[in-house]
């Protein structure tokens, strides 16, 4: 047992040594609990030191970087600050220049406003110079046209259209034939017939042609309608595959001043022109017609061959008509001659026995003629044949 005397008090009391132990653990618990928060004070508060420290160097660090910065940022300043200046500078430039540019177009733009007011005066003023001249030419026309009579405006169309077509006969129209329709055997006549032919001969295309001009001091005023059937009937009597009219009445019709007009809906193969249209409707047919004159001489060989069939059973049927005519007139002859030798010498019987036969061979020789048909003289002749079946079909 052991004996302890507080502290406190001073009061002793005896305790076991496993009392003793505990106590004993307790102060050293406590001493080190007490050495252990000394030591964790001396280090937080060194730790508190070097933070405060780190602290300051951070403070000091960032005071710097901050002064840096701001320097950087001054500079950085200073160089916007002549940048924007420089621009400034420069955009004032480009604006100088802008508006130099811009006041030089607006003087050109004036200049050229200038220039074209002027151009357009001039131009302005030669416009109404030409139509002077046109309306003076108009008149003088007019006039011109009203001293003329009927007929002679006429033939001033019919001039220019022959004059038209002379130009390029010998290259275009070699081989056509262009002239007056003088034969008014019928009663009347056209004014102008074209025809053209190829080498065989064969025609390629026919055009009766009528010219109307009209003077504008006539009162009554012609239309193109009214020469039509006159016309058509000019084309049927000489024969020609076409008919035109080439006129200038009507001048104020949209129809007719538009170019080629066909009018087959009233007269067949029938066109009303204007004369500038002259020659290209001739070339216009004529090249037509050149597209079907291969079927154009195809069928005049046909017809020829048809011809020649024709002829060649007219000229058979013509040899057995002769043949019976000359056996009707040798019968009646020889008849008599018999009759009369009956009545005169019957000493001749013989002799006419040998007419009477030569009679009998007559009649055998007439019924051989007139058993020759067209059959047999085709038998061995397959070409012939197939020719007069042709025909027949026909």
């Amino acid at each position: 047992m052991n004996e302890i005397k507080c502290p406190h008090c001073g009061e002793a009391f005896k305790i076991d040594e496993a009392g003793y132990a505990d106590i004993v653990k307790q102060i050293k618990d406590d001493q080190y609990e007490k050495d252990l928060h000394e030591r964790l004070k001396l280090i937080e508060d060194q730790q508190k030191a070097q933070i405060e420290l780190e602290k300051e160097k951070s403070e000091r660090k960032l005071a710097e970087e901050l002064v840096k910065k701001d320097q950087a940022i001054s500079e950085l300043k200073a160089k916007i600050d002549q940048a924007e200046t420089q621009k400034k500078l420069e955009l004032q430039q480009s604006v100088a220049q802008i508006e130099k540019e811009r006041d030089a177009l607006k003087a050109e733009n004036k200049q050229l406003e200038m220039q074209k007011e002027l151009e357009t005066q001039s131009i302005k003023e030669k416009y109404e110079i030409q139509i002077k001249d046109r309306d003076d030419s108009i008149e003088r026309l007019k006039e011109y046209k009203a001293q003329l009579s009927t007929k002679m405006l006429g033939e001033t169309l019919e001039l220019h259209c022959e004059n038209s077509f002379e130009k390029i006969r010998a290259t275009a129209f070699p081989n056509a034939q262009f002239g007056k329709d003088n034969d008014a055997s019928s009663g009347s006549k056209g004014d102008y017939i074209f025809r053209e032919f190829d080498q065989e001969g064969n025609e390629i295309v026919s055009i009766m042609f009528e010219m109307k001009n009209q003077d504008e001091a006539t009162a009554t005023k012609k239309k193109n309608t009214d020469f039509l059937k006159e016309l058509d009937k000019d084309r049927n009597e000489k024969n020609c595959e076409y008919a035109i009219l080439v006129s200038m009445l009507e001048e104020d019709s949209e129809l007719y001043n538009d170019g080629i007009v066909d009018v087959s809906h009233r007269y067949p193969k029938m066109f009303v022109v204007r004369p500038q249209f002259f020659i290209p409707i001739i070339s216009l047919l004529r090249n037509a017609a050149l597209n079907s004159l291969k079927y154009k001489q195809e069928l005049a060989q046909v017809r020829a061959q048809n011809i020649d069939i024709e002829n060649f059973e007219a000229e058979l049927e013509d040899f057995k008509a002769g043949f019976g005519k000359n056996y009707d007139l040798a019968s009646r002859k020889f008849h008599e001659a018999i009759k009369e030798i009956d009545e005169s010498i019957k000493r001749l019987n013989k002799v006419k026995d040998a007419l009477l036969s030569s009679e009998n061979n007559l009649r055998i020789a007439n019924r051989k003629a007139q058993d020759v048909t067209i059959k047999k003289l085709t038998k061995d002749n397959p070409t012939m044949a197939d020719k007069f079946k042709e025909l027949e079909g026909k």
